[in-house]
């Protein structure tokens, strides 16, 4: 599935109005969060991060760096080409690398950079992939379409309906309790990686949308494809740890975020033991970056609405603007967030405002 990077060009005309940093609850304005001077600024393409200590490590990931910066100012950059998701413990950086274009992954693998700045494989993505395909149960496009209608359909469009493809881009990853969870954003599933092996934890449902006339005007639609129901692919593209055995898992819906189709990104809690997905949350604008606060709070930075919000009743409640915001954590009593990935890319931190 196109990574959030790819998604931005086709989006950025619908990017949405300028939010107010304060917080609303109730409809009533709360004071608003500090977010802090940028801590880095200068990064290519920071769509991950992770904390650990007083270190903060960040993905460049068009210049095919893995940066640290540690807590006593120093800065370390170690190339590694196409990388991904990271997750940092002990010292220790775990870390995804997928290398392709589009569908056409050629390799997609998880690895170790140890303290003493050795490497060492953890697991092969792609070949778990190509022998397992998890989302081959899921079936995606049209949910039903008369024949002639679909011989209207534009090629670069691909057949009316398929079941899901050969595919792996590993975005994020966790590690929890000596287990690697990878949310898979080629695969539209959550991958769990012990010394055991990869499984499939859960596959992430369909994302269904009904054609509108004005999305079907964007989208180069026939007419006759107004009002039948499509099924985007789900992409993941994080994953915490939750209450038990559960995880938190944002998507994006696989298809443009726009006005015409609306803001679908998700949050769904998944259950490790049975792969049941439940989704609590919807309406985010670019669901890329998930955090889970104090007391189970959760971040959710939205990437084309450019803010972190969280969920509310009716829908993502504000919590601080920030352009093009990608990834999230929460360490050391405060979030940490990437933004202005496309351009200067930068981290800072918000100390969120307790509710």
């Amino acid at each position: 599935m196109p990574v959030p990077a790819r998604l931005a060009a086709a989006a950025s005309a619908a990017l949405l109005a300028a939010v107010p940093a304060a917080a609303v609850a109730n409809g009533k304005p709360g004071p608003a969060p500090a977010v802090s001077p940028p801590i880095a600024t200068g990064l290519a393409g920071p769509l991950q991060l992770a904390v650990d200590g007083g270190d903060v490590h960040v993905t460049q990931q068009f210049a095919g760096l893995l940066t640290r910066f540690g807590a006593d100012g120093t800065r370390t950059d170690t190339p590694v080409a196409d990388i991904a998701g990271i997750e940092a413990r002990h010292g220790a950086v775990t870390y995804a690398t997928r290398a392709g274009e589009e569908a056409e992954v050629t390799a997609s693998a998880l690895s170790r950079l140890n303290a003493d700045g050795t490497t060492a494989p953890v697991a092969d993505l792609l070949a778990y992939e190509r022998r397992a395909n998890p989302d081959a149960v899921n079936t995606y496009g049209f949910a039903s379409i008369p024949a002639d209608c679909a011989a209207q359909l534009p090629p670069e469009l691909g057949p009316p309906s398929s079941t899901g493809q050969i595919d792996s881009n590993p975005f994020a990853v966790l590690v929890r309790h000596g287990r690697t969870y990878v949310a898979d954003a080629g695969a539209n599933a959550i991958l769990e990686v012990t010394r055991k092996g990869v499984r499939t934890v859960a596959v992430l449902p369909p994302q269904p949308a009904v054609v509108t006339q004005a999305a079907a005007d964007e989208l180069k639609l026939p007419t006759c494809a107004v009002g039948l129901t499509y099924n985007f692919e789900p992409v993941p593209t994080d994953v915490e740890a939750g209450p038990g055995h559960g995880l938190y898992v944002t998507t994006l819906p696989g298809g443009p975020e726009s006005p015409v189709l609306g803001p679908r990104g998700a949050v769904h809690r998944i259950d490790t033991r049975t792969g049941h997905v439940r989704t609590i949350a919807r309406g985010f604008l670019g669901a890329t970056g998930l955090a889970v606060g104090p007391e189970g709070t959760l971040y959710v930075a939205e990437l084309f609405a450019g803010r972190v919000s969280t969920p509310g009743p009716k829908g993502p409640v504000p919590v601080a603007e920030l352009p093009s915001p990608s990834a999230l954590e929460y360490a050391r009593g405060k979030l940490y967030v990437t933004y202005d990935v496309f351009e200067n890319g930068s981290v800072a931190t918000i100390a969120p405002v307790r509710r």
